[in-house]
């Protein structure tokens, strides 16, 4: 699918086999052999299902969080957490920063011969989420920022506010979403110079004043990995345990944290958003909106972040109004927007990675304009991966959310008392299976 942004109508000349800004995948959603009706019937049929089995049959919490799984092999753990591993790992992660920044400075600034934009907006952001699902919180142990502040660590680190959360991260979040989907140039290697540089400069003066915990609260691609990793099989218990576990438990252990729904919400409306932007009728609006492309599409964008987060805003008002005891519907539930949030990026990313990932990495090995591998589904294929990918996001949603219900509300309750969440499944399902099929 090509995402059109305002970057395309700013700038046609960028229009090339990455897309402006890097196509999000290949061909184009209203060519889906999608039929509306099956779509959101099949959606809405499987939540039904969903929600009234767990009705039936789940009437006590099942999930143990950190304190569950069975653990690996103590050669594993050993070799995991051995101070050569992370060491090896943390040289890998800063080599490969210092390829990237060598491909900024002496490449041409021209993404279809330089692989840098493929490697920030594929490799790196699209990359994470299969590389967190499958190996766990990968980016803490890569981060070539945490290898640059080791060479200089804080004497006295000062305590990280108790309300700062992941607040700063939901905020890189949201700066690094709009350079990838509205910036005008955002495959320039100036541009792009400029955002790393400041992005440095943020994290490296962060953990200067606050230690390297820092990191794990500002770093947006850290905090975005960690989030998407409670999803994996591969965790850890309360007591350091390496363990295989199920990715519900996981999803479990999700720390309530100041900035969590901001973090998510980020996650859901850029998306949304990313869905929106090749939209025919939203790309007349950029190109006759007196604003201008850039600003209206800003302004789009916030809109989307804003709107998923006013949806649950009043889920969490409707729970917190019908359950009095609950008295932090919106942290408590917040876990369960997760893997929400990962159904949106898989339908929206999959292809982009299959074939621009793969581009990305023969033009790093020095093949200039390498062409994109053809894609492995054809529109068929596609369209059912994200339905697919978008419908099995809610109904685990659905199923952690309802575990979190018959914890904390009363047995009489469990059941109705949560209600406005699967009112906003249904209605986040809708939507998402809407910009696909629009």
């Amino acid at each position: 699918m090509t995402a059109v942004t305002a970057a395309h109508l700013a700038d046609p000349s960028r229009i090339g086999p990455l897309g402006l800004p890097l196509a999000h995948g290949v061909g184009s959603r209203h060519d889906l052999p999608l039929s509306p009706f099956y779509a959101y019937a099949g959606a809405f049929t499987a939540l039904l299902f969903s929600f009234l089995a767990l009705g039936l049959l789940w009437s006590s919490s099942r999930f143990r969080g950190d304190l569950s799984g069975r653990p690996l092999p103590a050669v594993l753990q050993r070799t995991a957490d051995a101070p050569a591993t992370r060491g090896a790992l943390r040289l890998l992660g800063a080599a490969t920063a210092l390829v990237f920044l060598l491909h900024l400075l002496l490449g041409p600034d021209d993404p279809d011969r330089n692989p840098a934009p493929g490697a920030l907006y594929v490799l790196l952001w699209v990359g994470l989420v299969p590389a967190s699902l499958l190996l766990g919180p990968v980016w803490r142990l890569l981060n070539p920022l945490r290898a640059l502040h080791a060479l200089h660590p804080s004497r006295k680190p000062r305590p990280l506010p108790a309300a700062l959360g992941i607040r700063p991260a939901a905020a890189g979040l949201l700066l690094f979403t709009w350079l990838e989907l509205v910036a005008p140039a955002n495959t320039s290697t100036t541009t792009l110079l400029i955002a790393l540089a400041a992005h440095t400069a943020v994290q490296l003066l962060g953990a200067a004043r606050y230690g390297d915990r820092w990191f794990a609260h500002a770093d947006p691609f850290e905090v975005h990995s960690s989030l998407l990793a409670r999803l994996s099989p591969l965790g850890r218990r309360a007591d350091g345990r390496l363990v295989l576990r199920s990715p519900l438990h996981g999803l479990d252990s999700t720390p309530q944290t100041p900035g969590l729904v901001a973090t998510v919400c980020v996650l859901l409306g850029s998306t949304a958003y990313d869905g929106l932007s090749d939209n025919p009728r939203w790309i007349t609006t950029l190109q006759t909106s007196p604003l201008g492309p850039v600003p209206t599409a800003t302004l789009g964008l916030l809109a989307a972040v804003a709107l998923a987060a006013a949806c649950y805003g009043l889920c969490a008002g409707a729970l917190r109004l019908m359950n009095p005891g609950l008295t932090t519907p919106l942290t408590s539930f917040a876990h369960s927007l997760v893997p929400i949030a990962l159904g949106y990026l898989t339908a929206h990313y999959f292809s982009l990675l299959v074939t621009e990932g793969p581009r990305t990495v023969i033009m790093a090995g020095g093949t200039d304009n390498a062409p994109s591998p053809a894609p492995p589904l054809g529109p068929g294929g596609l369209a059912t991966l994200q339905i697919a990918a978008i419908v099995t996001g809610h109904v685990l949603g659905v199923v952690a959310a309802h575990d979190r219900s018959v914890r904390l509300l009363p047995p009489a309750r469990a059941v109705a008392g949560q209600l406005p969440l699967f009112a906003l499944m249904i209605a986040y399902t809708l939507g998402g299976i809407g910009l696909l099929i629009a």
